[in-house]
């Protein structure tokens, strides 16, 4: 059994090595931006108890790139969003029945081009470190090393999700895909989204009648995506800044794909989509979507809404929205905004904890 092991803070964004019971280095680290979740592509920094199963990069030099744990070369330095593998990994297993998938996940100790960001949650889930310290860390311990990653413990954080169509945009992406297709079928889709949205018709009966009936391709779902930028509902783009001003976390929570939505996430600056996932074949064509999504049925987004309280331990969390599908949200929310300013459902308005038609009234509602 190894005299060392490795206990890793969220809280503090610190790693400390312990050797035979005693403190002897303690290093800035960055876990996952979305928090901490065990779920296969969640994104998030697993939590419990590990052991270092592998250690790959031993000759490495500083700044080498690994993709798959292969070598591809020295990183050039240069500006790139992406989340690179850099200089050493240090591979987790999980050992406890919750974590157990960690090594599928491949959650690594590692280096990263991110320096900037050490000492803050900014990772894809996992625990990043500069480069110098990792070489120092890979080479002060051993595989079969312990690793304990502690959750947090402390409150922080104010997280509001958004439905998208029909909330932070005018129009609902699939009855525009419809549309797309020509006025019979844009009719039976128009008619399916109505009414899934006014409870009507289970949710998960609604989407795979509607994506047969579509089968939207790449070049179709771009096209879509660029409308949701040229519909934004007015005042949303100032409330979001405001927002974020003020310490909140913005997040879009949709029923919607997210091909279509990411452009328009990224011009309002909100770094987290929860959407379905669509796949298509190299050629652009469409396969399928992900019939496993949560937002494809009833009661996925308070099942969403959970993982994010649990993964960041928000002290307040708001949903805001014109379906029934958000209205359900509620029950797992401290408040709930019914959005009419596109179209007023009032089967939402009766059960709201507040109601706007205009989304600049929202901030000075929810008392920033």
């Amino acid at each position: 059994m190894s005299d060392y092991r490795i206990e890793i803070s969220v809280d503090d964004q610190q790693l400390k090595l312990i050797y035979q019971g005693e403190l002897i280095r303690s290093y800035p680290v960055s876990t996952a931006r979305k928090g901490v979740g065990t779920q296969e592509g969640s994104f998030r920094t697993p939590t419990g108890n590990f052991v270092i199963s592998e250690m790959i990069g031993a000759e490495a030099p500083s700044g080498t790139i690994f993709k798959g744990r292969i070598d591809q070369g020295v990183w050039d330095a240069c500006e790139c969003e992406q989340d690179l593998v850099l200089t050493r990994i240090l591979w987790l297993d999980g050992l406890d029945a919750s974590n157990r998938n960690t090594k599928g996940r491949y959650i690594y100790i590692h280096g990263t081009n991110h320096e900037s960001l050490i000492g803050s949650p900014a990772s894809c889930g996992c625990v990043r470190m500069t480069n110098r310290d990792i070489i120092e860390l890979f080479n002060l311990i051993e595989t079969g090393t312990p690793v304990t990653i502690h959750p947090p413990i402390k409150p922080g954080g104010k997280l509001i999700f958004f439905d998208c169509d029909s909330t932070l945009s005018t129009i609902e992406g699939i009855d525009e895909l419809g549309r797309a297709r020509g006025p019979e079928i844009f009719a039976q889709v128009e008619d399916l989204t109505n009414a899934a949205m006014n409870g009507e018709i289970p949710i998960q009966e609604v989407f795979p009648k509607r994506m047969e009936i579509i089968r939207p391709d790449r070049s179709l779902c771009d096209e879509i995506a660029e409308l949701y930028v040229n519909t934004i509902t007015p005042g949303t783009e100032q409330t979001i800044a405001e927002l974020k001003q003020h310490g909140w976390t913005p997040i879009i929570l949709s029923g919607g794909f997210a091909p279509l939505i990411m452009p328009l996430a990224r011009h309002l600056g909100i770094d987290h989509v929860e959407a379905v996932p669509l796949n298509f074949d190299d050629q652009g064509n469409y396969v399928d979507f992900d019939a496993n999504y949560p937002t494809t049925r009833n009661g996925g987004k308070p099942d969403i809404i959970r993982e994010w309280k649990h993964a960041l331990l928000p002290t307040r969390t708001i949903m805001v929205g014109d379906g029934i599908s958000d209205l359900e949200s509620r029950r797992e929310t401290d408040f709930f905004v019914g959005y009419g300013g596109v179209v007023a459902r009032e089967a939402v308005r009766s059960k709201a904890d507040a109601w706007i038609e205009d989304m600049t009234k929202l901030n000075s509602l929810i008392d920033l």
